[in-house]
């Protein structure tokens, strides 16, 4: 059994919509109180009890014309904020953890199912206090629910979350294993020497994004024309990230459908971004979500996927004879092994050491040659 999201388009009427935007803010209410309280006795060193949202609710008595079970989510994610940070998984001081503003682009809430209190017929959706509210069911919505997010963006549109509990079936075995070398000048390269190009979605919206975003600077703060203008540039950073999501999601789909095996390099991409020369187009071609995505597929469907490490020197190995070049540099996008004359382009000998890299872990062999007969292909050919 795993947890699988579906969303939707949502389409309340009008009485809905003045309730959900009340859920938003109240959720976002009770955030900052509790965050502030919580500040205020963290530098004080207080170890008074913090107010529930129950004791909220008698000094707020508009709090209760919302779902409660939202509430108490608000209460929820501000303790996984705080626990976060003293378990070391994010950086900065727990008094430095920023307060909601209604200003957010997107602002949601979560509620869980309680008591059959959320189902799907046809196409609406009971949600609590909301009632059944229509969706755009583009596809089932199939296993337990467990939990619902509804969400509302600066175009005023909003959608739905809705987290089942699945039962997935694995996909039958495959005999094929695939190496992948990550790039820039093309998305990906494969042992199979497929070339997958860069689509590069920023880089083909740039003109039309930097004047929307020109423009949105030369509106007056707080005005009218200032928000109509945020919204064509949220549309534009809306449309390239569906492409590249879709992109992605097509790519890695057709890679776990296609393949049992899947080897890559762990990229640092952290650090490979402060490269300011190339920060731009590593953010554009988002190999963090690519991967992200291929590692939760393979868990869904009985794939093995394996992250090779970072300073392994696949661009520099020779995947005839395994010699290792070391004056190898960027420019060169062909590589010439000096001791067994192999002339092949760089990625694709990249990609097949990445594969004999990956079968080797897999295996749990010592030597780095005898794990798959990559040798002899490319040495013949």
């Amino acid at each position: 059994m795993i947890l699988k999201a579906f969303k939707f388009r949502l389409e309340p009427n009008k009485e809905q919509q003045v309730l959900i935007n009340k859920t938003l803010g109240c959720t976002r209410f009770l955030y900052n109180q509790m965050l502030s309280e919580k500040q205020t006795k963290y530098k004080s060193k207080d170890d008074t009890k913090l107010k529930t949202e129950k004791e909220y609710k008698i000094e707020f008595d508009w709090l209760k014309e919302v779902d409660s079970i939202a509430l108490q989510q608000a209460r929820i994610d501000l303790k996984t904020a705080y626990d976060n940070f003293f378990r070391k998984l994010k950086a900065g001081q727990p008094t430095n953890l920023k307060f909601k503003s209604k200003h957010n682009p997107k602002n949601s809430y979560r509620t869980i199912n309680v008591n059959n209190s959320v189902r799907v017929e046809e196409n609406r959706i009971k949600l609590p206090k909301l009632g059944f509210v229509k969706f755009r069911k583009s596809r089932e919505v199939s296993g337990t629910i467990k939990s619902v997010t509804v969400s509302k963006n600066i175009l005023n549109r909003y959608y739905i979350s809705v987290l089942c509990e699945v039962e997935v079936e694995t996909l039958p075995t495959s005999n094929k294993e695939i190496g992948i070398d990550l790039g820039l000048k093309e998305f990906c390269i494969t042992s199979d020497n497929e070339f997958v190009s860069n689509p590069r979605f920023l880089r083909e919206s740039e003109f039309k994004l930097k004047k929307a975003q020109r423009k949105l600077s030369l509106r007056k703060k707080g005005s009218n024309r200032r928000f109509k203008q945020q919204k064509k540039v949220f549309r534009l950073h809306e449309k390239i990230r569906n492409q590249r999501l879709d992109f992605l999601h097509k790519l890695s789909t057709k890679l776990i459908n296609e393949n049992q095996v899947i080897c890559l390099e762990d990229l640092q991409v952290k650090n490979m971004v402060k490269n300011h020369c190339l920060a731009k187009n590593i953010s554009d071609v988002s190999w963090s979500k690519f991967v992200e995505l291929l590692k939760y597929k393979s868990d869904w469907y009985g794939r093995t996927l394996v992250q090779i490490d970072k300073f392994f020197p696949s661009s520099k190995t020779c995947s005839c004879c395994g010699d290792i070049k070391k004056d190898l540099t960027l420019k060169d996008r062909e590589y010439i092994c000096s001791s067994c004359g192999l002339v092949i382009d760089r990625d694709y000998n990249a990609a097949l050491n990445i594969l004999r890299e990956g079968l080797r872990i897999i295996s749990g062999r010592d030597d780095r040659d005898s794990s798959v007969n990559i040798q002899a292909l490319v040495c013949s050919s």
